[in-house]
């Protein structure tokens, strides 16, 4: 009985053996060896990062300054990316003329929930910029201002859906109403229903606009339908990369300053 126990063990060692053999084969040839690469590299992957012949302690010491090295790394990566930015927009605002220059000013903060809607930026009152100021990038016009604290300012983009601009197309003077549509793409439906337009042309905001000043770059047409009716519409690709803003410039909205200049002559009359 012992004897026919013990052949009984060895047989089950060998019958084990092989199906780990034949399972290790079969994992082999469906995977092409990729299973046993990703085993290994997983494996060694922390000890081929370390030097030969150190101590656990020196080992987990050695980890952690590498985990500390590629952090900092990372960060100066961000701050020569921001440095960049802010060199460019710089540059940007000094082409203005000195009467008229802009505020420079960040964005720091943007709603998951109202991303293409709008934006916080760090300058406020303190900085001097007031509800109605002109923001744009260095691609073109982003927005208006619509509220402002003594430190920051939210702005509404020319991207939401309830924000209009009385555009013109620069080639022929065509004009229309550009709508956002929560993209990187404006609707522009034309005041003509035959517009005299092509895909390619550039399009700004018009001396007929009635909250943005004239000559402001916005976008460029991308496709056209002329049978839409009642009037004919364009996609536009907006210039500003709106989705990843970063840096602005605020201006003083000269549209609005005639409207009060004009309005306190009616006054003045009327007294």
């Amino acid at each position: 009985m012992v004897t026919v126990r013990r052949w009984w063990e060895r047989k089950t060692l060998h019958l084990s053996l092989v199906a780990l053999a034949l399972g290790g084969a079969w994992i082999l040839r469906q995977t092409q060896g990729e299973f046993l690469l990703e085993v290994y590299q997983a494996i060694t992957r922390p000890l081929q990062m370390l030097p030969a012949g150190i101590s656990p302690e020196e080992r987990q010491e050695e980890l952690l300054k590498n985990a500390r090295f590629l952090e900092l790394q990372a960060k100066i990566t961000e701050l020569e990316s921001q440095n960049q930015k802010l060199q460019d927009l710089l540059g940007y605002v000094q082409k203005e003329p000195a009467s008229s220059r802009p505020i420079p000013a960040r964005v720091i903060g943007r709603s998951a929930d109202h991303w293409w809607q709008q934006v916080t930026i760090n300058r406020g009152s303190n900085a001097g910029i007031r509800e109605g100021y002109v923001v744009k990038s260095e691609g073109g016009l982003v927005g208006l201002v619509e509220s402002v604290t003594p430190n920051t300012s939210r702005i509404l983009l020319i991207s939401d859906i309830k924000s209009q601009v009385g555009v013109t197309v620069s080639r022929t003077s065509a004009k229309g109403v550009l709508r956002g549509d929560s993209s990187a793409e404006g609707v522009l439906e034309f005041y003509e229903k035959v517009p005299n337009v092509k895909v390619g042309d550039v399009v700004s905001t018009s001396m007929y606009s009635q909250k943005f000043p004239a000559g402001f770059a916005v976008g460029r047409i991308k496709s056209l339908d002329l049978k839409k009716l009642p009037a004919s519409v364009a996609k536009v690709e907006l210039f500003p990369a709106l989705s990843s803003l970063d840096w602005v410039a605020v201006y003083p909205n000269t549209k609005n300053s005639e409207s009060e200049t004009q309005q306190s002559a009616k006054t003045e009359k009327s007294q």
